[in-house]
């Protein structure tokens, strides 16, 4: 997943709160968000080819998900799939920032990682920065660290902002504001190893190429009683919608 906004302890209704889209090459086999067959405490997409997710909860209160650190720094075939990082913290007992405190870093490619268990939010990167407990606020997550201030985090945190000063917290409008297309602009685009077109594209909060893009959008809403909500929907190469799921952590 390529973009995360994440509200922690402010909303009444929803004490947290996490809006997100996946973006991924077209072709990487994906399982859309279920119930797992073999952990069936565990909601949530599964990446097919290294196995893991991106995002997912569990029965019993747990979340967390992971964002790949776009470095230069060469990936190794002997790393760890950073999707296991979730299904290792689900299936955990330890509180969110005393799991990533355990966490061997060197052991993966560039990731971040949000994990909660209701009660607390903690953040860890390993890439410079240490596990840390969040307070209460709006954070924005892409793929280089916490609040990194990219266009689209930027916009996107804006909307979140918004949606909870107005009480319009739902997922539909969570929905809307994971939507945007809008490109960032020109002159902040990354001068790096893609082309300006292919980097100017991944300005956007949605992103849309031929080969690579936003797969699935998901949206996960805590609410005061304790029940986990998770809501996805897929789209296709061409950034039309094919399909929604919601799934709740008491089904």
């Amino acid at each position: 997943m390529c973009l995360l906004v994440v509200a922690f302890g402010i909303s009444e209704d929803y004490p947290l709160v996490v809006a997100g889209n996946r973006d991924e090459f077209h072709a990487r086999p994906t399982q859309s968000a279920r119930r797992w067959s073999d952990q069936p405490d565990i909601i949530g997409g599964r990446d097919l080819q290294a196995g893991g997710s991106w995002l997912a909860l569990h029965r019993k209160g747990r979340f967390a998900t992971v964002t790949n650190f776009r470095d230069a720094q060469q990936e190794s075939g002997k790393l760890r799939s950073r999707g296991h990082l979730i299904t290792d913290f689900l299936s955990s007992d330890l509180a969110p920032l005393d799991f990533l405190l355990q966490v061997e870093g060197d052991a993966y490619a560039g990731f971040n990682l949000l994990a909660s268990d209701g009660e607390s939010l903690a953040y860890l990167s390993n890439r410079g920065v240490a596990a840390t407990a969040l307070q209460a606020g709006v954070y924005g997550l892409s793929n280089a660290t916490l609040d990194t201030p990219w266009s689209k985090v930027e916009r996107s945190k804006s909307g979140m902002r918004a949606l909870l000063d107005d009480n319009k917290l739902n997922a539909p409008a969570l929905f809307r504001l994971l939507g945007d297309r809008d490109k960032g602009p020109a002159d902040g685009v990354e001068k790096g190893r893609l082309p300006f077109p292919t980097a100017h594209a991944l300005s956007a909060p949605f992103i849309v190429l031929p080969d690579y893009g936003t797969r699935s959008s998901s949206v996960v809403l805590l609410d005061r009683a304790g029940r986990w909500t998770l809501t996805e929907r897929l789209f296709d190469a061409t950034g039309r919608q094919q399909g929604e799921t919601t799934l709740s952590s008491d089904d």
